[in-house]
């Protein structure tokens, strides 16, 4: 099965800190890259379908639960 590719919004405020996260957690077959922009930045997390939704599905809620 192809990969997927789901993106995420992140705000400036918070996207120092997932950056963090994403970079000492061992996230196997989901690759990630960041696009910043004046506002904040775009996350892209590809691989499986489900494991990609997933990633974006959790970083849209912790984006809000901060």
């Amino acid at each position: 099965m192809p990969d997927a590719t789901y993106v995420a919004f992140v705000p400036s405020k918070h996207r120092d800190e997932l950056r963090k996260i994403l970079q000492t957690e061992d996230t196997g077959p989901l690759a990630w890259r960041e696009r910043r922009s004046l506002f904040g930045s775009e996350f892209y997390f590809s691989g499986p379908p489900v494991l990609a939704r997933k990633a974006q599905a959790y970083v849209a809620e912790w984006v809000l639960s901060h």
